[in-house]
């Protein structure tokens, strides 16, 4: 079993038995939230010389670092077709002209030829819904190459453009659950999974961010159907308090409404966080495939 990966950006993650980690406290600033593809290029060049040949998940901090999957999933050899399940509140397929970021970076492994398709799956978030729906990077969903599963969000527009399969509408957690499970049974293509725990109920963990409703037994539930598919993962969703130095982060934090967390709350939010990460990795373990 390879061991956890740590990319260290916010201290916000204690330790894990046996994990590998990466102190990347100097790239936060650069790094957070998002960056110019210029500033992108310089840290996976960084990366490829300080990641491990081989690791387990990897955990990378609050989910403003979502965007590293796109590095992760990148790494993965061409030769071999796999899809992608992001598990997050959001579609992470939006509009960023300024380089990527924890918002866009779905668009950007849309174009990767070894990725085969990518189910953003869980989200209950009003970026998909007929207001946000321009700032969706649309040709992505019209190619097939994403789709989003969505719990009580209205898709008429989608259906208006001739997207009703691309963005698939659920009442409830556990219809969504049963129709995404029925989809990806019916193929054995490897997959690479993505969690933001945001996609989480904050009954189960708190986050950063706007939170969906899923139960830590439901991706559990998920990962036990991708037995000995999954060939690369990673956790972000932790929560860390961070004031940013640039004005235009500042300003587009500012807009998502990230909550203000007093030090206590902060202390057993990372506790049950970590909790949460030890159910999730112990299951996806499981899951992997067999090396």
């Amino acid at each position: 079993m390879h061991s956890p990966l740590i990319l260290d950006f916010d201290a916000s993650l204690p330790s894990l038995e046996n994990a590998f980690r990466i102190d990347l406290g100097a790239w936060q600033e650069r790094i957070r939230f998002g960056c110019t593809m210029q500033t992108w290029r310089e840290l996976e060049t960084h990366l490829a010389t300080a990641l491990p040949s081989h690791y387990g998940t990897v955990c990378m901090g609050s989910g403003d670092y979502h965007h590293i999957s796109h590095l992760l999933i990148k790494r993965l050899a061409e030769h071999e077709p796999f899809d992608v399940v992001v598990c997050d509140n959001h579609p992470d397929n939006m509009r960023f002209p300024f380089g990527i970021h924890c918002g866009s970076w779905v668009k950007h492994i849309a174009k990767l030829p070894q990725v085969r398709s990518i189910h953003v799956m869980g989200i209950t978030s009003g970026d998909v819904g007929w207001q946000h729906a321009w700032e969706n990077h649309l040709w992505p969903l019209y190619n097939g190459k994403v789709r989003y599963w969505t719990i009580g969000v209205g898709n008429g527009w989608a259906k208006a453009i001739g997207l009703g399969r691309a963005v698939n509408r659920f009442a409830d957690r556990q219809t969504m659950l049963a129709a995404l499970n029925e989809e990806l049974a019916r193929h054995a293509t490897p997959v690479y999974l993505s969690i933001d725990k945001d996609v989480l109920s904050p009954d189960e963990v708190r986050t950063n961010w706007d939170q969906g409703c899923l139960t830590l037994a439901d991706l559990q539930s998920l990962i036990s159907t991708l037995q000995g598919r999954i060939i690369g993962s990673d956790i972000t969703g932790e929560v860390s308090i961070y004031h940013y130095l640039a004005r235009w982060k500042r300003l587009l934090s500012a807009m998502d409404e990230q909550p203000e967390i007093s030090s206590s709350e902060l202390q057993q939010w990372q506790t049950r966080q970590a909790e949460a990460n030890g159910m999730l990795m112990e299951a996806i373990a499981r899951a992997r495939r067999p090396a």
